[in-house]
């Protein structure tokens, strides 16, 4: 029989195994051959390879000029000019603490880049050589190098667990910046106030505090905290129309979830959850899933689909898809090498109706997709030989 610390140790070991399997790198299938058409509820649709022999990509940023910057997890920033990537990666990035989910995460330009150059960049950082936390450095990239890079956050969570970072930004329309932190699988980080795990933090675009956060001046409270509650974040978008913050997260097994971001609100992890742990026990005693003082999900999906980065659709090349909502998959529940891309789509009163999968005949997780400034859909492949994938009309 197992002592008590070997039997803790097992069981995390497996905790991680679990997590990882779901969005973590693993050795990948390469990307297959691309089929020339696809076909979709709306479209047929036409698969481009852009880039190919990234490592892990994170996130994308589409440049004024029409290059596109690319962060790779392991600590690399890669630019695409003229379509083309080149082999250099950009200097200038802050060290990153590589760990199974960690690395260099998010990129997001300023509101005024076109005049400013200024270039964000979360990323998980090493404290002491055994802790990492998640944080915002803050550069000017002057088209080859970033250059004044500094932190701007650094997270209050701080510990030597792997995984649940967080790390996606977005300007609200208000002009100042948000991020979503992960509670790093330390559930309790969720509630407490006094900690950034498992919260979304809204920040001036030089880092500090605006007055106007809902818990400013309240003892027992981060100024810098928005929303409490979140598990897993992955995704962060601003609606096109209504100006909301939505924002999505991972449950455990089962439970992945769309919150529509309020400020003050406590979204309920792990007080309340849709999925179960790991080893298949209910998450609370009574296996809650609402309760009247936490906000319900707006969307959840049973099983999970490991939901990553998510955006809405505003371009001209697929007009029947203006005001959907697009998110990454990396799994299918606990079968492997099935993810896609899902398409969302609201009724008129906003509230959804279809989930539509594409690219799932690709088996490839997805970590990103975003539409480009010309129309086209970008997509991200996270495997260790990832790809920048484009979605065009066949037609």
């Amino acid at each position: 029989m197992l002592k008590p610390a070997a039997a803790a140790a097992a069981i995390a070991a497996l905790l991680i195994a679990e997590i990882t399997a779901a969005q973590g790198p693993r050795s990948s299938p390469p990307l297959p051959e691309l089929p020339q058409v696809l076909v979709t509820f709306d479209y047929s649709i036409r698969v481009v390879e852009v880039a190919g022999g990234l490592a892990n990509p994170w996130s994308i940023a589409f440049l004024p000029d029409g290059d596109m910057l690319v962060t790779e997890r392991p600590g690399r920033l890669r630019i695409l000019r003229d379509g083309r990537l080149d082999p250099e990666p950009i200097p200038g990035v802050p060290e990153v603490r590589v760990t199974a989910l960690g690395g260099l995460l998010d990129i997001l330009l300023h509101p005024d880049y076109e005049t400013n150059g200024i270039v964000y960049l979360s990323y998980s950082k090493d404290i002491d050589g055994e802790n990492s936390t998640t944080a915002i450095a803050r550069g000017r990239f002057d088209g080859s190098t970033l250059d004044g890079v500094e932190d701007i956050f650094v997270a209050s969570t701080r510990t030597n667990s792997v995984v649940n970072f967080g790390g996606r930004m977005a300007f609200g329309t208000d002009g100042h910046l948000y991020m979503a932190i992960g509670e790093r699988q330390e559930q309790d980080r969720a509630q407490d106030t006094m900690d950034h795990g498992g919260k979304v933090i809204r920040l001036r675009d030089d880092g500090s505090v605006p007055d106007d956060n809902p818990f400013v001046g309240q003892a027992g409270y981060l100024p810098e905290i928005w929303s409490l509650g979140h598990r897993s974040p992955q995704g962060l978008a601003v609606h096109p129309a209504t100006g909301e913050l939505w924002e999505n997260e991972h449950g455990p097994l089962g439970g992945d979830e769309i919150n529509i971001v309020r400020p003050g609100r406590n979204y309920g992890w792990p007080l309340v959850s849709y999925g179960t742990d790991y080893d298949g026990t209910q998450i609370t005693e009574t296996g809650l899933t609402s309760r009247d003082d936490l906000e319900p999900p707006f969307m959840y999906w049973l099983p999970s689909i490991a939901i990553s980065g998510m955006s809405f659709y505003t371009g001209d090349a697929f007009p029947e898809w203006r005001g959907n909502a697009f998110v990454g998959a990396m799994m299918e529940g606990r079968i492997a090498w099935t993810g896609h891309i899902q398409r969302l789509t609201f009724n008129d009163a906003g509230a959804p109706i279809t989930r539509e999968p594409i690219l799932a005949e690709l088996r490839q997780r997805i970590r990103d997709v975003r539409p480009g400034p010309d129309g086209l859909l970008y997509v991200l492949t996270d495997e260790s030989s990832g790809a920048l994938l484009s979605i065009e009309p066949a037609e």
